[in-house]
Order: structure tokens, then sequence, then C-alpha cells
């Protein structure tokens, strides 16, 4: 599978920002965003996630192509502690409590020297302090509550409730997307390596089925040498 193929990688969601800096990239906060990304061999690539103080990070990522399907994944706070760190691994779900800060997380396979890896990530971003604004804004816009005989937070209640239902199926449904990726990668692979294989079997049992022919003409042939 060449780099022209996944050069036409489109991103799996709603992406919001990407900037690239020396050996990094930083994209503005989202709730729920994700990226799939090819890593080339002996590179390693950073990205940086502005977090608040007491919000919650969770990131899940998967490589779905490449050989030997593994990375190395490092998480690291705004101090530069190393949070999290994975090596070779093939996917992995991290969730930490943040504080303010940059938050950088790295993909590294400069261990290969020949395979690139696509590599898929998902940020969930909690407690970022939008729903006490999103309660602000109904507010504004919604009077006489009295005479509808319904409280406001029952109805801003529910709203959360269809919004973060929604949120997980979406979730779940890109989660689902990368896994048929990645198999359908696994079986594109497999059916390569059984074409191949049935070609050189096919090859072997011309080559027998010619020595054998050769070999029985060879016993039945008269060798007597006529008499002069």
């Amino acid at each position: 599978m060449g780099p022209s193929r996944w050069s036409r990688v489109l991103l799996l969601g709603c992406f919001a920002l990407l900037l690239p800096l020396p050996g990094a990239a930083e994209f503005s906060p989202s709730l729920d965003s994700d990226f799939t990304f090819t890593l080339p061999a002996g590179r390693k690539e950073c990205f940086y996630q502005p977090m608040r103080k007491e919000a919650s990070l969770e990131l899940e990522y998967q490589v779905l192509d490449g050989a030997g399907l593994d990375v190395d994944f490092h998480l690291l706070s705004p101090k530069g502690e190393t949070l999290v760190f994975d090596e070779r691994k093939s996917d992995g779900v991290h969730t930490v409590e943040t504080e303010d800060g940059d938050y950088m997380f790295c993909f590294d396979n400069t261990f290969s020297t020949i395979s690139e890896k696509v590599i898929f990530f998902e940020l969930i971003l909690d407690n970022m302090g939008e729903d006490g604004q999103d309660q602000e804004d109904w507010k504004k816009y919604v009077t006489g509550t009295d005479l509808l005989d319904m409280k406001l937070e029952d109805i801003l209640e529910s709203i959360n409730s269809v919004k973060a239902r929604l949120s997980k199926s979406v979730q779940i449904q890109t989660l689902l997307r990368a896994f048929e990726a990645r198999d359908r990668n696994i079986q594109e692979s497999n059916f390569d390596r059984v074409n191949f294989w049935s070609m050189v079997n096919l090859g072997v049992m011309v080559v027998v089925s010619a020595v054998q022919v050769y070999m029985l003409k060879s016993l039945f042939e008269d060798k007597r040498k006529s008499r002069t």
C-alpha cells in the first residue's frame, strides 16, 4: 500500500483547526474531534491540545495500516512530565484529569526504517466550560416559563441528555469505521499474499509436471542404435 493511496485519506470527523509548528501541530479545543494521518518510517509527529483546569482529556488511537500495526505513543503534561508511554502498541485508550496548559501527545515511528503507519486518533474533552455557557444562552431566549408550566432546568436536562447520547453515538460510529478500515487493510494484505503464493505454487506445479513428462518420455525412448 503506497503513499499515493493514503495521501488521499480524508478526515473521519469534524476536526476544528490544525496549525503546523516546528516538529509539532496544534488544534483549537473541541469537545469531540478525530484525525487520520500517515506517519512515515523513521519519523515522529506531535500534537498539542490546550486544556483547562479540572477538565478531562480522553484520547484513543489505533494503527490502521503498516507492518506490525504498532507505534510508540507519548502523552506529556504542560510541565513536561510523561503521563502515558505505550511502546509499540497497535491501539490504546487513555483518560487524564487536566490542568491549565498545553498537553502534548506524540506518535513515534522512528524504530521502523521501511514501513509507514496510518494512524487514527480521537479526542474527547469534558468539562471544558461550554455547558454553562449553553445554559446561559438558553436563558436569554426562554421567557415566560411560568406560563408554560415548565421548568427551564427540565428542558435543559432533556436537551443535554439527548446531546450526550448523540455524541456517544457519533463516537461509536467513528470507532467502528476505524475498526472497519483496519480490518479491510489486513484482509487486502492477506489477499495479496494468497495470490502471490498461489502463483508461486502454480509455477512450481508446471515445472514439476514438465520434468515428470520428460523423465517418463526418456524411459520409453529406444536408445538402441541401428547397425549399418
